[in-house]
């Protein structure tokens, strides 16, 4: 049975996907908070600001995926350095702690795989998404790169999606309106659910995947890719 950490695992994407892999896989879980939701050696940390818990980690993983993210939607001239700092601390610190905890353990597995989360906006200029697109283009460096350096024996990919109704979303979705109109600038006419880029994760964990590495997978509806002329 595969070994896999999942850190953020207490809601949304990270949940779904630990949900989609009890009884097919043994589940290491992380959340900040104190809670196990299904089962699994679950513990807590706290991304932003703590020291990875290297003690809670088994011998051998054979994944790890780094859901933990952050939306912040500001206009460039009212962006603090410190929200910048903040941005950057959770999306690519974090997964920075995590990897360089975990990487013994994934070293030591079996075609192991981690799986990172961008965003669309990373690459798809939109306003208001200076500090958050920034820190996700970080972490597509960092999956480019650890990609190269890991190789053959660890692959790493990461997943962009665009806007999903997790409860990170739940403020920019609160109105049927703000659905309706979210859901419109997509080519598929919808948002996101937390089940689409969970099977992204699924797969990329996957042996199905064994011969990608390094890439980035949108899972956006088509937004960074797709114009259609009405």
């Amino acid at each position: 049975m595969r070994r896999i950490l999942i850190v953020g695992a207490a809601s949304g994407t990270g949940l779904a996907l630990a949900e989609s892999l009890v009884g097919t896989h043994e589940l290491w879980t992380t959340s900040h908070r104190s809670e196990k939701r299904l089962p699994s050696h679950h513990f807590t940390w706290n991304a932003a600001s703590e020291d990875f818990p290297t003690h809670e980690l088994p011998e051998r993983l054979d994944g790890l995926v780094y859901c933990p993210g952050s939306i912040r939607l500001e206009p460039f001239r009212k962006l603090k350095l410190e929200a910048f700092r903040e941005d950057f601390e959770l999306n690519l610190i974090g997964a920075v702690r995590a990897l360089q905890a975990a990487l013994p353990a994934l070293k030591a597995g079996y075609k192991s795989a981690v799986v990172l989360f961008s965003t669309v906006a990373a690459t798809t200029g939109m306003p208001m998404h200076a500090s958050i697109a920034s820190a996700k283009a970080a972490v597509e460096g960092l999956t480019r790169s650890l990609a190269a350096e890991l190789a053959p024996s660890v692959r790493v990919n990461a997943i962009a999606p665009s806007l999903t109704a997790t409860p990170l979303a739940e403020k920019l979705l609160r109105s049927e309106k703000q659905q309706e109109a979210a859901a419109s600038r997509h080519p598929l006419e919808r948002i996101g659910q937390p089940t689409d880029s969970a099977a992204a994760a699924r797969f990329l964990l996957s042996e199905d995947a064994d011969w990608i590495t390094g890439r980035i997978l949108a899972v956006d509806g088509g937004l960074g890719s797709v114009r259609r002329f009405t």
